[in-house]
């Protein structure tokens, strides 16, 4: 990963899990106790501006529970806002439809995978440091967070052209990062961009396999080997131009 700022659509981002997070007032009374997170029923007196952005985080979340568990197919507004704790008309007020919700998510997601990877490597020196550090840090990212990853990795194939196409420039952004390491670990190299695209292509299916296997927790353990696979670049490129 270089030490460049990671393209600005991808800042920094929270989404808080839905665990933590209030139901909305205007939903109807259920048999659920109370979080010390969970904003209060009736009159609470906090800004509008606090409760928008609790509600549509709470449903980004939901989203993203909701993908993993049913599959995005089956997945519902009807099970999001469950989740969510929300009012079918909240919902609606911040989003069109299933679809949009997604995408929003996937969003969001994709912006703490960036952010989480560039604090990794912020701060080493090294081509290899910073590889190390940007794999090894989203490794434990996304077996720390099993339903993003499920969404992002394999719900978001069954989303629908506008979803791929987000997949798609998300994984441009990585490959982009990871071609600047590759110019700075091999100079001159003319095949850089291609390398780059194979390694994100690579490491997708890496973490791809391990999700639909329920073998996530592996994920951390295996970054050292990736890496050693991607620095193999160094020696190969080497024979190749002498040769």
């Amino acid at each position: 990963m270089s030490a460049r700022e990671l393209p600005t659509a991808y800042s920094e981002v929270a989404v808080t899990k839905p665990s933590s997070l209030g139901y909305d007032q205007d939903e109807p009374a259920r048999d659920l106790r109370r979080s010390p997170h969970q904003l209060p029923s009736g009159r609470h007196g906090l800004l509008p501006s606090f409760v928008a952005a609790n509600q549509h985080e709470r449903i980004l979340a939901a989203v993203a529970w909701a993908a993993a568990q049913l599959g995005y197919a089956e997945m519902s507004v009807e099970a999001i806002i469950a989740r969510a704790g929300v009012s079918r008309r909240t919902f609606y007020e911040h989003f069109k439809n299933k679809e949009d919700a997604f995408l929003a998510a996937y969003d969001a997601a994709v912006r703490q995978q960036a952010s989480h990877i560039r604090s990794a490597y912020l701060g080493e020196r090294t081509v290899r440091e910073r590889l190390r550090a940007g794999i090894r840090g989203y490794m434990q990212f996304i077996a720390s967070e099993p339903d993003m990853a499920r969404m992002c990795i394999v719900e978001v194939l069954a989303a629908g052209p506008r979803a791929t196409a987000k997949r798609n420039e998300a994984m441009r952004m990585f490959a982009e990062i990871i071609e600047d390491n590759i110019h700075e670990l091999i100079p001159g190299c003319r095949r850089a961009s291609l390398a780059a695209e194979t390694i994100v292509g690579g490491i997708h299916e890496v973490v791809l396999s391990r999700i639909l296997a329920d073998r996530i927790d592996e994920l951390p353990g295996l970054a050292d080997d990736l890496l050693a696979t991607i620095l193999m670049l160094d020696v190969s490129a080497g024979k190749l131009e002498a040769g």
